[in-house]
């Protein structure tokens, strides 16, 4: 896997989590937990994406890194 694409997914992996975390605290959310007792979908697909490809990118930067 190329560096460069690595750190991006890495990046972009937090990215979509910490968005997740934030949708899972929105009023929506709130909305769907009292009714169904889980977040919307979209916080959930947020949250996985994001923190599937921070792993994706971490194996990456560590396969890459030779010592």
């Amino acid at each position: 896997m190329n560096k460069g694409l690595a750190i991006a997914l890495l990046v972009g992996g937090i990215v979509l989590t910490v968005f997740g975390i934030s949708a899972t605290d929105s009023f929506s959310s709130d909305v769907s937990r009292f009714f169904t007792g889980k977040p919307t979908d979209k916080a959930v697909w947020m949250l996985v994406g994001g923190v599937t490809a921070a792993v994706v990118g971490l194996f990456g930067i560590m396969r890459g890194a030779k010592v």
